[in-house]
């Protein structure tokens, strides 16, 4: 067995946290990586009202008391009450990331609940450490879905453990998808690794059919950092934070032409079409790239389990 900081601390079978993946993770996901071995969280996206949150926690609650949420720090000055019904809902640990996340630590910390954050450089794993985040995630730019595109896991996992790596639980995220990948940021020093994309055609997770088959036909080459999807929707994003995502027509049309796109009403509707078809000709599915190690739908445990159980074999084995 790996035993980490992450999994003695907090008692956990296997050092892996379910990254939270808006449209992907719900309730049922996160119970099933936690009964799996690891901490399973919910994504809670930037339209996600208080029901839906509610509704996800009392899903992933029926099945087990550990999970976490993950909220997106730049969305909680519009959104406010998207923090206090998390907070109601009582989870292990709440990720925010991807903006300012000062005004939600005293609420957290007042209702005994740890706190994440995603970073992508050195400098801001010391300030998170600083600020007292329990959790520092060095999200590097392999990762699926939003971040700092900036630099690779490798690299920022070095550096961010050089830097705090002696004070505070640091996982790895970005490219993470085998057991190989997790036995490497295990030996490098991470204390555990932060999961999505290899999540992601899991059947337990919301992805669509179509999604599903776009992902598990891609590989390591086809994903592009872009920050299209999100303007055809009108998201307002930190231009700093984009998307990483399986390529497409879309993609190829539009990436590089961001003005043009803003002020286009066909390409957001042509969008919006594509989605309600499950068209991922066009429509978005964000995914890492790791995700040319996914080759069949599989249960989440069986990904959980399979990658920690191989990790151990390989660490023993070297």
């Amino acid at each position: 067995m790996i035993h980490t900081v992450l999994t003695d601390t907090w008692g956990l079978k296997y050092p892996i946290i379910g990254a939270p993946m808006a449209g992907v993770g719900d309730g049922a996901l996160a119970a099933t990586v936690t009964h799996a071995g690891g901490l399973g969280m919910i994504g809670v996206s930037a339209a996600a009202d208080p029901p839906w949150i509610a509704t996800a926690a009392g899903e992933a609650k029926k099945e087990t008391e550990r999970f976490g949420i993950g909220l997106m720090a730049w969305n909680l000055a519009r959104h406010p009450e998207q923090l206090d019904a998390v907070i109601a809902t009582a989870p292990t640990l709440v990720s925010v990331s991807f903006g300012d996340y000062g005004p939600a630590l005293e609420p957290l910390r007042h209702a005994g609940i740890a706190i994440a954050a995603q970073v992508g450089d050195v400098g801001s794993a010391r300030q998170a450490h600083e600020d007292g985040i329990e959790v520092i995630v060095a999200r590097g730019s392999e990762g699926g879905g939003h971040g700092d595109d900036r630099v690779g896991t490798l690299p920022l996992i070095q550096g961010v453990l050089d830097a705090v790596g002696e004070e505070a639980i640091v996982l790895a995220a970005g490219g993470i998808a085998t057991a190989r990948g997790l036995a490497a940021v295990i030996a490098a020093g991470a204390a555990g690794a932060w999961i999505g994309t290899a999540l992601m055609a899991c059947t337990e997770a919301l992805t669509s059919l179509g999604a599903r088959r776009r992902i598990l036909g891609a590989n390591e080459l086809d994903t592009v950092s872009t920050s299209v999807f999100d303007i055809a929707q009108g998201i307002p994003w930190p231009p700093e934070y984009r998307g990483r995502a399986v390529a497409n027509g879309f993609t190829a049309r539009w990436h590089g032409r961001e003005r043009e796109l803003a002020a286009s009403a066909e390409a957001r509707r042509a969008l919006r079409d594509a989605r309600e078809r499950d068209d991922y000709d066009s429509a978005f599915v964000y995914a890492g790239q790791g995700v040319g190690a996914l080759s069949r739908e599989r249960r989440a445990s069986e990904v959980i389990e399979e990658m920690a159980d191989g990790a151990e074999a390989m660490l023993r084995r070297w």
